[in-house]
């Protein structure tokens, strides 16, 4: 009696585990096909880009320099799936650096739009000043979570296994 309980646990213990396959299997194949995805959208994003290329103005180029941002940024996505599929630790630092370069890639079509055009309403000023924030406050919390990961590391000369 006690051995079929032994018995029947251990048959439910191997189809838990065998769920547990599928599901970090199909996990895996979901984050590659993320992954595929962000590569194809970055490649068509520099290939959309190429026209800004052909006539050199302001315009084209602030437009130039927005979707290179916009490419950096799906790359950084890309690097954070495909850490998870390396099974590395998680890191904050690619969504501060996509923070921080959302907040640049704003600031400086806000700029470009103010020193193209007269600027009679107070809103592309505030929402520079509050993208601006961000750039500080996220800049600060990288240089705490940078330290944070150094402080991990062993020490030089020290016995840390």
């Amino acid at each position: 009696m006690a051995q079929d309980k032994i018995e029947e646990g251990r048959r439910k213990g191997d189809l838990v585990c065998k769920i547990r396959r599928a599901l970090i299997y199909a996990d895996d194949v979901v984050h590659v096909l993320v992954a595929a995805a962000l590569l194809a959208a970055a490649l068509f994003m520099l290939i959309l880009t190429i026209p800004n290329l052909y006539e050199i103005n302001i315009s084209s180029i602030l437009l130039l320099i927005n979707d290179v941002l916009f490419v950096l940024i799906i790359m950084e996505l890309l690097w954070t799936v495909i850490r998870y599929l390396k099974r590395q630790e998680f890191s904050l630092k690619p969504f501060l650096a996509i923070g921080i370069i959302s907040s640049l890639r704003r600031i400086l079509m806000l700029e470009a739009q103010m020193s193209m055009k007269e600027v009679t309403d107070h809103m592309p000023l505030i929402e520079l000043g509050i993208s601006t924030g961000i750039v500080f406050v996220l800049v600060i919390a990288y240089y705490f979570v940078h330290n944070v990961d150094k402080d991990k590391l062993p020490k030089k000369g020290s016995d840390a296994r």
